[in-house]
Parts: structure tokens; sequence; C-alpha cells
């Protein structure tokens, strides 16, 4: 693993907002590196710059100062239209609320990074039943979201983050509207994309039972990495 390329690498990233007295940092010149294949966790108390720095990862946000590094690339050289291409292209998102769409069917659901990418009907239904497949869940297909339970609604995402067979799974608190049943058998899940098929995953979260599954830990104190809890 040590031999392996970062895929994500921060440079004395700064993100704030205001002007003068009024200027406010979320974060305050962050250096960190992920490799390719690891399996991190990003934890820290709420207004740690947690959140700040994974919409930067996300290309939700760019930073104030300092260099955001994707696969080499310095991120803020890009335009808003190269952000959101390296966005749907490279990286899936997983989030504690699902984001499903109630009225579509699960595949449909599955689907939809797939139609942004202009992947025809076809190759959509089959790539999306085979990520639902990868889940266990092909036999709950045509299920609407309110057919399904919160473990199998946060399973349907994570096919959906998946389906694209992106670079980096950014997952921000997964398991937080799971019951501890549920959410071992998503963490499980998660654990095996990283293992088998060396998807770089990116977990924040607020729970060290969850962040144990992880092969390393982040944590975020004042916007600032906290050297002190590793």
């Amino acid at each position: 693993m040590d031999n392996s390329p970062s895929v994500i690498r921060f440079k004395e990233v700064t993100k704030s907002y205001g002007v003068g007295e009024a200027t406010a940092y979320a974060l305050r010149g962050v250096d960190f590196e992920i490799l390719r294949g690891e399996f991190v966790a990003i934890m820290g108390p709420s207004g740690s710059g947690k959140s700040t720095a994974m919409n930067i990862v996300g290309c939700l946000d760019t930073p104030s100062t300092g260099q955001y590094l994707f696969e080499g690339v310095d991120v803020g050289t890009l335009s808003r239209d190269q952000r959101a291409l390296l966005r749907r292209n490279y990286i899936g998102f997983i989030f504690q609320g699902f984001n499903l769409l109630g009225k579509t069917s699960a595949v449909e659901n599955v689907e939809l990074p797939l139609l942004y990418r202009g992947v025809s009907a076809d190759e959509r239904r089959s790539k999306a039943l085979e990520a639902l497949r990868s889940v266990g869940l092909e036999h709950v297909a045509h299920h609407t979201p309110g057919e399904l339970s919160g473990g199998q609604q946060q399973r349907v995402a994570i096919a959906r983050a998946i389906v694209t067979d992106p670079l980096v799974l950014l997952a921000d608190e997964p398991t937080g509207n799971l019951d501890t049943a549920k959410s071992i058998e998503v963490m499980e899940l998660l654990r095996s994309f990283n293992r088998d098929k060396g998807i770089t995953i990116i977990m924040v979260t607020h729970e060290d039972d969850m962040a144990a599954y992880a092969s390393r830990t982040i944590r975020f104190r004042d916007g600032l990495i906290d050297k002190a809890h590793p």
C-alpha cells in the first residue's frame, strides 16, 4: 500500500467565508493524503471542518487557498463544468438520508447516474440490475423506496453510487439512520467493495464502531487535522 499513488491530496487547504473582520475559517491550512484503495474514516465534532473538507473532495466546493489534487490534477484550476464531469465520472456519493426518488423503482433510481452519462437504456438496465445484485437486492428491483426498509433503501443508494464503477466513494454518515444490525450490514458491504473492487472509500461518521471498519481515521478539530488523536 505504501507504494500506491495518492488519489486525494490536500496541500495547505483553507476555506473561509466573509471578508475582513467578519472572516470565518472552516479549514485553516489542512494537509492530508489518501492513497488509491484505502478505506478512510473522517471524524470530528460539529463545526470541525470535516463536512467542508468532504464537500471539497466531492468537487461540490473549492478551497479559498491551497491545493486539492485529484489523481494529481489541481481541481482548483478546473472550470465548474470540468469539476462536474470529474464528479460524475470518478466519484460516487452515499448520503445519510438515502436521497432516493420516492415514486421511482429501485432499479430506476440506480440507473440515474448512467442516464446523466448518456448510457443507452438497455445497458443502463443491465448495469443497474447487476449493481442491485451486488448488494443483494435484485429481487426488489421494481419496488419503490416506500416499499423497502431503511436498510434496503440504503443498499439501493449504495448500488446507485457504485453502478458507475467510481474511483472514489464518498459516504456521509451512511449508517446514521439505521439500527445496529442494518448498520453492520451496510458497513460489511462497503468493506467488501473496498476489498474486492479496490474502490477508495472516504466515510464521514460520528460512530467509533463504524470507523473501526476503515483502515485509517483522520480526525478534524477547529478546522485542522487533530494530531493528538490519530
